[in-house]
């Protein structure tokens, strides 16, 4: 579809998510946190980590370094006071 190609409609559910973005990112993170806390095995756990760093990097009031050595520590207590800090 070319940019024009949307109806309305469409173009009003687009603006909304970029919109409530941070909102959806949060939330995101929220649940991440919750998964992370009762994953059973390490695949799983290495899986989720890799999506929580996606996410960190995504937020803007996190320095990279901060985001780096969370993900490197997999310190879940620490993911989770950002997500609450943000939320």
């Amino acid at each position: 579809m070319a940019k024009n190609d949307y109806t309305p409609y469409q173009r009003k559910v687009i603006q909304n998510y970029y919109r409530n973005r941070d909102d959806i990112e949060t939330q995101r993170l929220l649940e991440l946190v919750t998964e992370i806390a009762l994953a059973t095995t390490e695949k799983k756990k290495v899986r989720l980590w890799e999506r929580a760093a996606a996410i960190l990097e995504r937020t803007p009031d996190l320095e990279p370094d901060d985001a780096a050595r969370i993900v490197a520590n997999r310190d879940v207590e620490e993911l989770a006071k950002i997500a609450e800090a943000r939320f």
